[in-house]
């Protein structure tokens, strides 16, 4: 059975926080560290979600945390296709719509996509269509030789961005599914642990950038590009990636909008051109009215801003 201050000595294990650090980050005593992760001192509802937050538990394992303290959980979990979250996929589809001719797309906790734009289907239409069995998942569609693995030229330093971001996030969330996604693009054996390497909880396995990782750590994200061969040129691609501020729903907590921009004139002419035009006929197909709301799908044009 879960303590939480056993729960609470594996995340600071997890961050490489020593009883002092996280006192000090929290605001309280070593000591009262040592007591709470021994079962000698029960720490309030507030106290453990202080301790929480200065060890960056994402919202899914703070309910775990204040369960195994005694209380209720704070933080609820409503589907993003349920009726009280008709606003935030308002919002979603208000964010996708105005990026475009831009492609832009939301996935979850585990890289599957929950929406995407107009211009995404254009980058969908020659993909095997058993990788657009839902969830799709954004990682396979990526790197699979049957997406759009053959399209892109710098498929190696797209990998590396990949393995970088999937190997932070195994070590911050110590999420099992992500783990397994990760082995299944990246299992060749690590050059060791360094530094800049954390293990993936309850596993044992060392996740990290690895040798592959490109020069200039994760800021390079932003600065390397994915260039597709498509529409009879290169398209030059960079993302940003956007999240939700101080959510309180686990949902949003684990959603994020991933936006890609031309990284040259050249292939923001491109994808204005693409704008005006149908994808090849595919196996993805936007949905209709008579379809109802949908966690996966391109959102919904407004009728009163696109008559």
């Amino acid at each position: 059975m879960d303590t939480v201050g056993g729960l609470l000595r594996e995340w600071r294990h997890s961050r490489r926080l020593s009883q002092m650090e996280l006192a000090l980050g929290a605001g309280v005593s070593p000591r009262y560290v040592s007591l709470v992760e021994t079962g000698r001192s029960r720490p309030t509802a507030g106290m453990v979600l202080r301790l929480a937050d200065r060890l960056d538990v994402p919202l899914r394992h703070r309910n775990r945390l204040l369960v195994a303290a005694g209380f209720a959980p704070r933080y609820h979990e409503r589907p993003l296709d349920g009726p009280d979250m008709a606003a935030v996929r308002d919002a979603l589809v208000r964010v996708l719509s105005a990026h475009e001719p831009y492609p832009a797309l939301v996935v979850d906790r585990r890289w599957n996509i929950v929406m995407f734009n107009a211009p995404v289907e254009h980058f969908l239409a020659g993909v095997d269509p058993g990788l657009l069995a839902e969830p799709v998942n954004m990682v396979r569609l990526g790197l699979d030789p049957r997406g759009l693995a053959p399209l892109i030229v710098n498929l190696e330093e797209v990998r590396s961005l990949f393995r970088a971001r999937l190997s932070r996030q195994v070590r911050r969330t110590g999420d099992p599914v992500v783990a397994a996604l990760y082995d299944e693009f990246f299992a060749e054996p690590e050059q060791g642990p360094g530094p800049e390497l954390g293990r993936g909880r309850g596993n044992g396995r060392e996740y990290g950038d690895g040798p592959g990782r490109p020069p200039g750590g994760p800021g390079s994200e932003v600065a390397t590009p994915m260039v597709f061969r498509f529409a009879g040129g290169e398209v030059r691609l960079f993302s940003t990636v956007t999240t939700f501020g101080t959510p309180q729903d686990i949902v949003l907590d684990e959603i994020s909008v991933e936006s890609y921009y031309p990284a040259d004139a050249g292939s923001a002419a491109v994808l204005r051109r693409m704008a005006g035009t149908r994808p090849e006929p595919g196996p993805v197909r936007r949905p209709t009215e008579e379809d109802g709301p949908s966690p996966v799908g391109s959102p919904r044009p407004d009728p009163e801003e696109h008559p």
